[in-house]
């Protein structure tokens, strides 16, 4: 039986896209993105309903094996129970499987959500603990760090878990988006990296992405150059010519880009006065963003 009090109100949660790794930052730098999915959500008598509407609409799940419902009965089990039924809404614009943090958009909507529902949750479960529930639910924090901060985030896990650092990025960053049509799922991704890489690889990933917490806070000149690596983009490659091409294509015209997440859309920092548009080729949409520096929060009804 449970013993949670839950709240007779609909609730109304907003996440954003992340950009994670950013280049050489793997596992652990995150940036999140002004395109946000949102998500009602209420207790009912029985029963569990999903709507989607947007992006994944037709193609994901309607009950219990959503991923925004596993999340919220998740967290509902560390607050004392589940209620005896859901009613969902999922408002999505966030791109799936496409390196945007679609799934941790889904992760953190539904623990806020969840958390939302239940009377004094947010006294039950702070900020802290619903990054580690998050990062545990995910496997890894760099993409559900800056949804649930915003900004940009630095995480890592330790004994206790998940951990991040927000950092304010500088003024003037601009992140433009190169979307393309094809899919990619993280684990694929992850399954085209090596167990070893040499280690003159490994230091200059080390010098790089302590250069890139620099570039993306106080120095954006030098984003170029703090955007190097040499640990997983062309590792991964072959799983997505297309962007990795563009990737190149940009870079060579030096323009600081990155292969977001585990791919395939390509993030580029444009300089405030420059189109990039003319960089994308067939089958890329472009989306000029600005950086989200409110992370996940729950909306008034």
């Amino acid at each position: 039986m449970t013993s949670s009090t839950f709240r007779p109100d609909a609730v109304r949660v907003r996440v954003p896209a992340t950009s994670a790794n950013l280049g050489p930052g793997f596992d652990a730098l995150g940036l999140a993105l002004a395109l946000h999915d949102e998500v009602e959500a209420r207790v009912v008598p029985a029963g569990v309903s999903v709507t989607v509407k947007g992006e994944g609409a037709g193609t994901l799940p309607l009950d219990e094996q959503h991923l925004v419902v596993r999340a919220m009965y998740a967290c509902f089990d560390l607050l004392g129970g589940r209620p005896p039924g859901l009613e969902v809404v999922c408002h999505n614009r966030i791109p799936q499987a496409r390196g945007l943090g679609s799934s941790s958009a889904a992760i953190v909507a539904g623990l806020l959500a969840a958390r939302a529902l239940v009377v004094d949750g947010d006294r039950m479960l702070d900020a802290a603990a619903l990054l580690r529930l998050a990062a545990s639910l995910e496997g890894h924090p760099d993409n559900v760090a800056p949804c649930l901060l915003g900004g940009f985030t630095i995480a890592w896990t330790g004994p206790g878990g998940a951990h991040a650092v927000r950092l304010e990025p500088a003024e003037h960053i601009r992140p433009v988006v190169f979307i393309p049509q094809q899919q990619s799922l993280t684990e694929q991704a992850r399954g085209l990296l090596p167990e070893r890489v040499p280690h003159v690889d490994a230091a200059l990933n080390a010098g790089r992405a302590a250069l890139l917490t620099h570039a993306l806070t106080r120095q954006p000149d030098l984003l170029l150059a703090a955007t190097e690596d040499r640990l997983h983009q062309e590792y991964r490659a072959p799983a997505f010519p297309h962007s990795a091409a563009l990737l190149r294509h940009l870079r060579a015209a030096g323009v600081p880009a990155v292969i977001s997440g585990a791919g395939p859309t390509v993030l580029a920092f444009g300089a405030p006065d420059q189109d990039l548009r003319g960089f994308a080729t067939t089958g890329f949409a472009v989306c000029s963003l600005s950086v989200d520096s409110s992370g996940a929060v729950v909306l008034p009804t």
